[in-house]
C-alpha cells in the first residue's frame, strides 16, 4: 500500500466513527454485529486476525467474546484510535501498523477477518493467497464487503469466484438487516464465509 493512502486513512481516523456501522456505539448497531459474528465465527478463544482494523470496534467486540485478536491497520492514527478504545473497553488487542494485504504476523489464525477492504486492495488475489497462508488447519476467513450504489465494491458472486480459487467453499450472508447499518440501505451487502 502507498504512503498516500496511509494520508488519507490517517485523515478520516478523527470521524471514522461517526458512522454507525464503524463506531458500533448505537446499542443495536453493536448488538446486530455481536449476532452477526456470533454466528460465523468458531467458539471462543478462537485466533482472529482482523486485517484493516481501522479504529478496532470490531477487534474489541471480537475481544469481548472471549477471543484473542490482532488487528493490522495502514494507518497510525486509525492503529491509535484502536489502541484507545481497547482500553476504554479494558480489552487486550494486539494491534500493529503494517500492510492488510501482506500482513506483518507470524504464526497461525484460526480466522482471517476483512470488513470494506478486500474491494479497496490493488490486488485481491494476492491478499487472499497471501491470507490463505495464514490460517491453522481447519481456519477460515470472513469477508464482509459490498457492492455499493456507487458503483464501487465487489458484487458477492465475484468474491465467492476469487476465494474458490484458493480451494475454499464459500457461503454467502446476505447483510441487509438497517440494524446493522444504522438505518436501511439499497445496497449490496453481505459477508463470505470460506472454509477448506
Amino acid at each position: 500500500m502507498s504512503s498516500d493512502m496511509r494520508v488519507v486513512w490517517d485523515a478520516e481516523a478523527a470521524t471514522f466513527d461517526d458512522e454507525p456501522d464503524h463506531g458500533l456505539v448505537d446499542p443495536t448497531v453493536r448488538a446486530a454485529w455481536r449476532q452477526v459474528l456470533l454466528n460465523v465465527l468458531p467458539p471462543e478463544p478462537a485466533r482472529i486476525l482482523d486485517l484493516g482494523c481501522g479504529t478496532g470496534s470490531l477487534a474489541v467486540l471480537l475481544a469481548e467474546l472471549g477471543h484473542s485478536v490482532t488487528g493490522i491497520d495502514l494507518s497510525p492514527r486509525m492503529i491509535e484510535q484502536a489502541t484507545a478504545k481497547a482500553h476504554r473497553h479494558a480489552v487486550a488487542i494486539d494491534v500493529r501498523i503494517g500492510d492488510a494485504a501482506d500482513p506483518p504476523v507470524t504464526g497461525l489464525f484460526d480466522v482471517v477477518l476483512t470488513r470494506h477492504l478486500l474491494w479497496a486492495l490493488p490486488d485481491p488475489a494476492v491478499a487472499v493467497a497471501r491470507w490463505s497462508d495464514l490460517l491453522a488447519g481447519n481456519g477460515g476467513l470472513v469477508l464482509i464487503e459490498g457492492r455499493w450504489h456507487t458503483g464501487g465494491g465487489l458484487a458477492s458472486d465475484e468474491v465467492t469466484a476469487l476465494v474458490e480459487q484458493y480451494a475454499f467453499h464459500a457461503r454467502v450472508q446476505v447483510l441487509d438487516d438497517a440494524a446493522l447499518w444504522g438505518a436501511p440501505i439499497t445496497d449490496e451487502r453481505y459477508l463470505v464465509v470460506a472454509t477448506r
